[in-house]
């Protein structure tokens, strides 16, 4: 495992490439982060450079902004795969240093303007409903009696933060005696409610995967028995997916408003048809390797590479 502090000299694959500055935002230690630092050094020819945004000073009127001696605004281009180690409002705050370097010229993928419409769930929704993809029902809500009402209609519900990714601090829910106090202790640590119904989805969903806007591959989580969600850390794996050129569509109707870079659309398939339950900010490496062997990592890195020298 690299550390931060790792600057690994490589040999460029790509006539030209040795010259390319470019570095990854991300955590140490990390899995995806590690493996997309690997192949961007690898692509570039460059030094090994695995930024942590917690460490980094930006001086607003020199410019400069230092990680670990490095001036990043020095920097040709950062690939963004994670903003830190969990999911907060904080997150926002650490996307303005890397909006302010992309104002200096500094390629960012993906631009931190995308990646801030997707940081919060409700965002992410808002944009998905205005834009016609179909969602399971969803209720937003400040006040308990309306949470109520409709968890009530619902019959049985999922509670979601509006910061969490793999279904962590999420809740299922349905209307009994204990419910109101259940929600009264969530609002203590969180103003709205995001209640989202309970639908059918069968043993598995889908991770509808775009590079540059173009699609590039489906993988399919099964849930482990029992489980109420397919993520991995609640038993899920990956398998392969050959999805229809309909559900292929409606992922890219999906993602199309936020201009990311590298993305994946979590679809679910039930007897009422496709829904779509998020759009990724970043996107994951984990599930196309093992489902469908391709290094998503070393793909986004020539795409990276690519547009910082055509």
């Amino acid at each position: 495992m690299h550390t931060n502090t790792t600057l690994i000299p490589t040999e460029a694959t790509q006539s030209g490439s040795a010259q390319t500055r470019m570095a990854v935002v991300g955590v140490c230690g990390g899995w995806s982060s590690e493996i997309l630092a690997d192949r961007v050094a690898e692509v570039t020819g460059g030094p090994r450079l695995l930024v942590e945004l917690d460490q980094v000073r930006l001086d607003l009127p020199s410019g400069r902004a230092m990680y670990l001696g490095h001036d990043l605004s020095k920097l040709d281009g950062l690939i963004i795969k994670k903003l830190g180690s969990a999911y907060s409002a904080d997150l926002l705050d650490r996307l303005e240093v890397l909006r302010f370097l992309a104002g200096r010229g500094v390629r960012i993928f993906s631009q931190p303007q995308a990646i801030a419409g997707l940081l919060n769930r409700l965002t992410c929704t808002v944009t998905l409903q205005l834009a016609g993809i179909p969602m399971p029902p969803t209720t937003i809500t400040e006040d308990l009696e309306h949470a109520l009402t409709a968890l009530a209609e619902y019959g049985e519900a999922i509670l979601k933060p509006l910061y969490s990714t793999k279904a962590r601090g999420m809740f299922m829910l349905r209307p009994g005696p204990e419910v109101r106090e259940a929600l009264l202790a969530y609002q203590r640590e969180n103003t709205i409610f995001y209640l989202q119904k309970t639908i059918a989805l069968g043993e598995q969903d889908l991770g509808v995967v775009f590079l540059g806007g173009e699609y590039l591959t489906t993988y399919a989580r099964i849930r482990k028995p029992g489980a109420w969600n397919t993520t991995t850390a609640s038993g899920g794996k990956y398998v392969p997916f050959d999805p229809t050129p309909e559900i292929i569509e409606l992922a890219r109707r999906a993602q199309e408003p936020f201009g990311l870079d590298f993305t994946c659309v979590d679809v679910a398939l039930t007897d009422s048809g496709p829904y779509v339950f998020e759009v990724s900010a970043f996107g994951g490496f984990r599930g196309i390797q093992e489902a469908r062997g391709l290094d998503a990592a070393r793909l986004y890195a020539h795409y990276a590479l690519g547009r910082i020298r055509p």
